[in-house]
């Protein structure tokens, strides 16, 4: 055996000394979380520590301390080479998912528009940013698992993703992708966001606490958030979110005939595409495309574009409530998607010069990126298994 290191290791690692009393027990049969116990130890380290660093040469996993000791410091050598930079096949696949091209559900490249050439810096402050498939590093690294299930080399942490973009001379991804980020921050740092929003009048009836208590348990789909992401010159586009699936609708606004060519009239008619008569037409051609029993309610801003909700709940179904005021947490899901979409479309850009297609791209590149909170399933495939158990026979609808 080579020779090993028997120095004492931070509290973190185990020791030698720990490694022999495991071989010990292990060899009286002990379990992993009978041995955890014995040397205060979690059971995860235990079992990870067995599968990791047993002796294998005699064709079965058998537990030594001099080899594991042995394999624990080959493991920790460093510089080690990025996993990315030995395996192609690997980088290809994250490379593909974090800067590959947008596509519209029949497979169509969607080039959006066209940004300035990076130069090192955080994105370009109010300025057009590059459309990607923008996968975060974390989703790549779980959604591995799903694809990859008995293939243990087309395995990385998102924690190595991110070093291979953000450190430099790990070499195995351009430095530049820090643009497909959804911050697109040449540096990492924590965020804030502001939380001014928007008020409109809003009825005792529809205030939130009025809301079914169906629609705060997740377990029951077809109740939906709904806000504005604006851009300049008076544009917009409707985003609206369902509370179970997750998956995104994007609402086209584009600027009504006569925009910029008739002069302001003050309390005149809205033209810049998100009026109350334009949304509640833009907005009822797309939550009626859904079936009856998936378009329950619909929890919005207090913005004022909503005003004609009246109308809207008669004309799809859809019960209309408010949140409270200054309280965007009382529409996580909705906000938290308006932040991603903002990697689309940034603020400071005309948002109307998207079409209803462009926009129908981006949205179906959304709905097919794996999420943590669904198990690393894409909203696109959990709204498909609600769409199917409303087709089964005899299955009741909670309208």
């Amino acid at each position: 055996m080579p020779p090993i290191a028997l120095t004492e290791p931070t509290g973190r690692y185990l020791s030698f000394e720990e490694r022999e009393e495991i071989a010990i027990l292990r060899a009286q049969d002990k379990g992993v979380r009978e041995i955890a116990r014995a040397i205060g130890r979690d059971p995860g380290t235990i079992s990870r520590e067995l599968r990791r660093n047993a002796a294998t040469r005699s064709g079965k996993q058998e537990y030594r301390a001099t080899v594991a000791q042995w394999k624990a410091q080959q493991a920790a050598k460093r510089p080690k080479t990025a996993k990315l930079v030995e395996n192609p096949r690997l980088r290809e696949y994250v490379r593909d998912r974090l800067a590959g091209n947008v596509r519209r559900p029949d497979g169509t490249i969607v080039p959006g528009p066209t940004p300035p050439a990076w130069k090192g810096l955080n994105k370009p402050h109010r300025a057009d940013r590059r459309w990607s498939l923008a996968w975060s590093p974390e989703q790549i690294a779980q959604r591995l698992k799903v694809d990859f299930p008995d293939d243990e080399s087309m395995r990385i942490s998102h924690e190595a993703i991110y070093q291979s973009l953000f450190i430099e001379g790990r070499g195995a991804l351009k430095r530049e992708l820090v643009t497909c980020l959804r911050t697109g921050r040449a540096l990492r740092q924590p965020r804030a966001r502001s939380r001014n929003k928007a008020q409109g009048h809003v009825t005792a009836d529809v205030v939130l606490s009025e809301r079914p208590a169906e629609a705060a348990d997740r377990a029951v789909p077809g109740h939906w958030e709904g806000d504005l992401i604006i851009g300049t010159g008076r544009s917009a586009i409707g985003t609206i979110v369902e509370r179970s699936s997750r998956s995104t609708l994007l609402v086209h606004l584009p600027r009504v005939e006569g925009w910029g060519e008739r002069p302001y009239v003050k309390n005149g008619p809205a033209l810049g595409g998100y009026g109350a008569v334009a949304m509640n037409a833009a907005l009822t051609a797309s939550m009626t495309k859904l079936p009856e029993q998936l378009r329950k309610t619909l929890t919005w801003d207090r913005g004022k574009e909503l005003s004609g909700h009246a109308q809207f709940a008669l004309e799809t179904g859809t019960k209309v409530f408010f949140a409270d005021p200054h309280s965007p947490w009382q529409r996580p899901t909705n906000e938290n998607t308006n932040g991603l979409l903002r990697q689309y479309f940034p603020k400071g850009t005309d948002l109307s010069r998207w079409s209803a297609e462009d926009l129908e791209a981006v949205a179906h590149a959304l709905n097919n990126r794996p999420r943590k909170i669904l198990g690393w399933k894409t909203p696109a495939e959990v709204f498909e298994e609600q769409l199917r158990s409303l087709q089964q026979p005899g299955v009741a609808s909670t309208g």
